[in-house]
């Protein structure tokens, strides 16, 4: 009995230190940890995009790479902007040898207007000059009347009617009247041609443009596109950010050939009407100089044949 007591004596310590290590933990231990271990509501209320800006943002690595490539290209998107595709800045950004034939033709465009004004001002002038003194003189009965009519004015018929004088006193003594009348008309044909000539100076300038001025205008074209293969090569691209200015600047050279063509030819065409109708009106003068000269060789040889018959009659 001794025995037995002295053994549960010694086995109830070590009993009561095993149950005191597997007790439950405190109430407010186990609330503690259970707050901790639950999610909050802001982290829950978060969007998955903001969950993974947050996620990629505190895991540095491979993630941060798109970031700095973004900050990389930029740079580059500012470099490749498109140019501006204005008719003055597609000029100054051209070839050199394109300046030269937009220049080129930029002059000659000048130079058909000048033209126009010039030959407009002419013609208006020398057309109402020339139907004025036609119709002073279209009552005068010689060649002494006509030029008294027309004083002292600088036309084209007064040097007809200087040429039928001329050929009249050269010819004085000459019974032959039709010789007269043919050196008087020769005379008068080369004034005429001589009038044609002048009248239509300028014009064969008007032609050569309008012929010309549009294959100019495509050399210009095919010499800035064989300068835009030629840079898209060397690129390696063709992205048409990049191709579009050097196109555009060489066709600008072919709508430079047509502005300066296009006008040409019409005022050309217009003049050789206008000039065409003149020409008729300087036949018309001459034709009036070789009446009046015709009169007075009519009256002169009628004067001497009216006293060779008093005479005969005495």
């Amino acid at each position: 009995m001794a025995a037995a007591l002295t053994f549960a004596s010694l086995v109830s310590p070590a009993v009561a230190q095993q149950n005191k290590s597997v007790a439950p933990p405190p109430i407010a231990q186990v609330q503690s940890s259970v707050e901790t271990s639950a999610p909050s509501p802001s982290s829950t209320s978060l969007p998955p995009a903001a969950d993974a800006a947050s996620a990629s943002s505190a895991t540095p690595g491979p993630a941060s790479a798109p970031a700095s490539s973004a900050t990389a290209i930029s740079p580059l998107k500012a470099e490749t902007t498109p140019h501006e595709l204005s008719p003055w800045s597609m000029f100054l950004s051209a070839d050199v040898l394109v300046k030269f034939v937009m220049i080129g033709l930029a002059f000659a465009s000048l130079v058909t207007w000048t033209i126009f004004i010039a030959k407009i001002v002419e013609l208006s002038l020398a057309r109402r000059n020339l139907g004025a003194a036609l119709t002073q003189i279209s009552e005068s009965r010689s060649l002494a009347e006509a030029q008294m009519a027309l004083g002292d004015k600088n036309s084209v018929l007064a040097s007809l009617l200087a040429a039928a004088m001329r050929e009249a006193r050269l010819s004085a003594g000459i019974s032959s009247d039709a010789g007269i009348k043919e050196r008087a008309a020769s005379s008068f044909a080369e004034i005429v041609r001589a009038e044609s000539r002048r009248i239509r100076l300028g014009m064969g300038l008007l032609a050569t443009i309008g012929a010309t001025s549009p294959f100019v205008g495509l050399f210009g074209t095919v010499w800035g596109i064989m300068n835009s293969f030629i840079g898209i090569s060397k690129s390696q691209t063709t992205n048409l950010a990049v191709v579009a200015p050097g196109i555009a600047e060489a066709l600008l050279a072919t709508a430079l050939g047509l502005v300066a063509a296009i006008p040409a030819v019409i005022i050309y065409n217009y003049f050789a009407r206008v000039t065409r109708g003149y020409i008729e009106l300087v036949s018309r003068a001459s034709g009036s100089s070789g009446r009046l000269l015709s009169r007075d060789l009519d009256r002169t040889h009628g004067g001497s044949l009216g006293g060779a018959h008093s005479r005969a009659a005495e």
